[in-house]
């Protein structure tokens, strides 16, 4: 009997969101999209219940885990994106033995075992930060309802794992009846909110911490806030460039960084090979599929950002629970981030105080280790962005072999070769795998580049990316779905 046997009762019984019968009309998947932003809005503001002090585990990768400090949406997408890790490793080493593309009970399977997963990342994630000290309950709170400290953290613990399966079947549901997916539109909530809020932000006034762009620099103009020297001196030069007092997302080169990530992606996002189809149904019916540059789009990238995630989060946890940790492992600071030994080269750069030892910054490294950990942090991402794209592909079948079976099964062929399936995967794997691995490679090098540099509202450079990939690629899917409305013949065309 094979694992499939064993587990089948177990993983064809998830819980899962049904999916639409027929077609669903694109206004209603506007609502349904809608209604789960709101949704998500409104529980990343719910705090949870019975907490008193946190520390944020995450860090700087808050803003590319949709989540929300010390609310229902703690863990985020986290659970998610280390499932789908652990899915794409098993699969890419050929363990599983599920057939996805042919065999409809592998994918079942498949699926019912990445709902698992993320059930079992889910507890995994939320039981070291409730229980080594990230999440403490309120001494107060257990005191008025007349229970122990533990019950009261273990409510914590059940709360946070509760939010993390609600963000699940959220996302499941904006894939099946919404537009889009329900991780990108989440990205893209979190980090489009702490952008606005780093250019519109009066948060000084609140005393919700430093102001944004606008705010700040209406502060120096009109004498409230002075800057360390004039514009002709190299202090004033460097307030202008990093932003008063070093607070780089409010800086000229923070600005220039953000707008143009936002040109490179879009223009990367337009480059692509054409191949020209025609349909053998259809008498002179035409089309193309699209090779593009960024060809496994630049999600990928989050599963790079979270084994760096997870990598600091087991560092800070031997940390804390550590007492008599190695110095060579790592020395932590009072923010909690490491300052040496190993866990400090595996950090990942994510703003320009991190590195910029000429301008006063580094965190007082000396010069090799600082470029140790910048060569490092560019090399893992840079192989990690190509690797992750190649399994990227493979795991979502938008490989040679799939993607032929999926043109072919449309009835389109391309022109000049012959009509099997076998005829058009020769010509895609002139063109997909090298542009595969050149894209990742490049959106690798892109997000760490924009770390360095510094960004608006310091949502950080994987943030950006995937914020302006993700509504790049919803602008596309929001267009489609328009013209399939328009044209219902070219809906039967294309299934």
């Amino acid at each position: 009997m094979s694992w499939k046997d064993t587990a089948e009762p177990v993983l064809t019984r998830m819980p899962a969101v049904r999916r639409p019968e027929g077609h669903v009309p694109f206004r209603r998947k506007l609502g349904w999209t809608a209604g789960v932003l709101v949704l998500y809005f409104f529980l990343t503001n719910v705090s949870l219940f019975g907490l008193g002090t946190s520390t944020d585990a995450f860090g700087r990768f808050r803003s590319i885990l949709a989540g929300s400090q010390g609310s229902l949406m703690h863990v985020g997408i986290g659970p998610i994106v280390t499932a789908s890790i652990v899915l794409q490793l098993l699969g890419g080493a050929d363990l599983l033995g599920l057939d996805t593309q042919n065999n409809p009970r592998d994918q079942v399977l498949y699926q019912g075992l990445q709902k698992l997963l993320v059930v079992i990342m889910t507890a995994l994630t939320a039981l070291p930060m409730v229980y080594a000290g990230f999440l403490r309950p309120a001494p107060a709170v257990a005191q008025s309802l007349g229970v122990s400290p533990s019950t009261l953290q273990f409510l914590i613990f059940v709360q946070v794992f509760i939010g993390g399966i609600l963000i699940l079947f959220m996302d499941e549901i904006v894939s099946k009846w919404g537009v889009g997916s329900g991780i990108g539109l989440f990205i893209i909530a979190g980090v489009s909110q702490r952008m606005v809020g780093g250019l519109l932000g009066f948060n000084e006034l609140l005393g919700r911490g430093n102001d944004g762009i606008i705010a700040t620099w209406v502060r120096v103009i009109f004498g409230e806030r002075e800057l360390s020297g004039s514009l002709l001196t190299p202090a004033g030069i460097q307030d202008v460039l990093l932003g008063p007092g070093g607070q780089f997302q409010v800086g000229l080169l923070a600005v220039f960084t953000t707008f143009a990530i936002f040109g490179i992606v879009v223009y990367a996002e337009s480059v692509r090979v054409e191949i020209p189809l025609s349909n053998t149904r259809v008498k002179g019916a035409r089309g193309r599929y699209p090779v593009k540059l960024i060809y496994a789009s630049v999600l990928p990238m989050i599963l790079v950002r979270a084994v760096q995630m997870n990598i600091q989060f087991i560092g800070r946890i031997l940390n804390d629970q550590w007492a008599g940790m190695p110095a060579w492992l790592g020395v932590y600071g009072e923010q909690g981030q490491a300052q040496e030994g190993l866990f400090y080269f595996l950090s990942p750069i994510q703003s320009p105080t991190d590195w910029m030892w000429f301008a006063g910054f580094g965190g007082g490294n000396e010069v090799w280790e600082i470029l140790l950990r910048v060569g490092v942090d560019l090399t893992v991402m840079i192989v990690g962005g190509a690797v992750f794209a190649i399994f990227w592909v493979k795991t979502t079948d938008m490989g040679p072999e799939a993607t032929a079976k999926q043109i072919h099964g449309s009835g389109m062929q391309i022109p000049g070769f012959r009509q099997n399936t076998r005829s058009i995967e020769r010509v895609l794997e002139q063109y997909i795998p090298q542009v595969t691995v050149i894209g990742g490679a490049l959106v690798g090098f892109l997000a760490v580049m924009a770390n360095m540099l510094g960004t608006i509202g310091g949502v950080t450079g994987t943030g950006l990316l995937l914020t302006v990939s993700i509504t790049y690629k919803l602008y596309e899917e929001i267009a489609e779905e328009q013209l399939m409305e328009m044209h219902p013949m070219m809906r039967k065309m294309f299934g």
